[in-house]
């Protein structure tokens, strides 16, 4: 599988087909999207949107990227928050389906940015809740390369902060399936492309971390 994988032009579609396979055995879920429990789904959805600093009766835009069927948005609207002006992106258009079914009146993209050279308006916040924590058939060092391009690519079209988690190697034992990131890594890479602004929390009580990378110090 991982041969086959590696000859198309996206080493990354593996990622991409086991997401849309749970989605046909699970539908709109959590483990749709490969969460194995809805409270856990919901402590990243709030661990995310603490990255957003919101000032009395202002509204932030976010970019909810890798969306998958808005679950964030179920999230945001469950809980009643109201100062966050939603838009989604995915590269899978079954997902985006969803999405689009769901909020008629939300802006959805469907998109691959590391193919495409659309040009997406610029966000105060992007989310990348679960992007990067599973690589399937992917080497270590394929990941990498492929974490290292997107958040590079995105990173421009973020005007506060932004927010993606990655799977802690502080476990008993490592998920070959998983992406297990060294935090000492992790720095030299954000601190190389974009500077020391970015803060780790690692205090949710999760198998995994999640990173606060900012535009500006704070």
């Amino acid at each position: 599988m991982d041969n086959q994988i590696m000859k198309t032009k996206r080493p990354y579609s593996g990622i991409v087909a086991h997401y849309e396979n749970c989605l046909k055995l699970f539908g709109d879920s959590h483990l749709g999207v490969d969460w194995q429990k809805s409270e856990d789904a919901d402590k990243r959805y709030q661990v995310m949107l603490d990255v957003i600093e919101h000032k009395k009766n202002d509204c932030v835009t976010l970019l909810d990227f890798g969306c998958g069927t808005a679950a964030l948005l179920d999230y945001i609207n469950k809980n009643n928050i109201h100062h966050i002006q939603y838009t989604g992106l995915d590269i899978s258009q079954a997902f985006i389906d969803i999405c689009k079914n769901k909020y008629s009146n939300i802006s959805f993209f469907n998109v691959d940015i590391l193919q495409s050279n659309i040009l997406l308006p610029s966000f105060d916040y992007i989310i990348m809740n679960g992007v990067f924590t599973e690589k399937i058939y992917l080497t270590f060092e394929q990941m990498f390369v492929y974490f290292c391009s997107m958040i590079e690519k995105i990173y421009p079209y973020c005007k506060q902060a932004m927010a993606f988690n990655l799977r802690s190697k502080q476990v008993e034992l490592e998920d070959a399936e998983l992406f297990h990131l060294s935090l000492d890594e992790l720095a030299w890479f954000l601190t190389n492309k974009f500077g020391r602004c970015f803060r780790i929390r690692n205090d949710y009580g999760l198998e995994e971390y999640t990173v606060y990378l900012y535009k500006n110090p704070w």
